[in-house]
Order: structure tokens, then C-alpha cells, then sequence
């Protein structure tokens, strides 16, 4: 499974893709703004949002990609390392 974190701190880069691993997920971390966060996004399972650490930008991006292209959308205020398993584990189970 493909997943796309917008958002969080840049010192848990690291520890969100160790997170995604242990769940068998393949995550993409974006951090910081970019000029082409949008393609940079691509077609992920589902996008992860970390709205309390980034900008109103980033975070418009991320919905309406995911809007435009009916990717789930999961948002937590926190981006701590317990908000990101709690959400994995949530989607895991929703699909099995």
C-alpha cells in the first residue's frame, strides 16, 4: 500500500517511514512546502495530514488532490508518531 504524509515535523521523517514499514506500507513524506506538491503526490491509497505543523497551502493541496482524485483523506491535528499508528491501523482494518 502506497501512502502520502503531508504535513508533521521534519525531525520524525525517519520515524513515520519506520511506522509505515511495520505496516507494510510504502510512505512518502513531505514536510515542507514545494512548488509542485501536486504531482509530486501521484495516485497513494490514501493520503495522511498533519495539519497543525504545515501551511494553509499544503494543506488545501492535499484536499483537493485527494477530492479531485477520490483518494481517502485521513487528518490528524498531532503528527506524533501514536496519531500516524493509530490511523495505519484504522485504514488496515478497514479494508480487510
Amino acid at each position: 500500500m502506497s501512502i502520502v504524509i503531508i504535513g508533521g515535523h521534519d525531525r520524525m521523517v525517519c520515524r513515520y517511514k519506520t511506522i509505515c514499514k511495520e505496516f507494510n506500507c510504502d510512505a512518502k513524506v513531505y514536510t515542507q512546502p514545494s512548488g509542485n506538491l501536486e504531482n509530486m503526490i501521484g495516485h497513494p491509497h490514501c493520503i495522511i495530514l498533519f495539519t497543525n505543523p504545515i501551511s494553509h497551502k499544503m494543506a488545501k493541496i492535499a484536499r483537493n488532490t485527494a477530492t479531485q482524485n477520490n483518494i481517502p483523506l485521513y487528518q490528524s491535528h498531532n503528527g506524533s508518531g501514536s496519531a500516524l499508528r493509530s490511523i495505519l491501523g484504522n485504514q488496515i482494518e478497514a479494508e480487510i
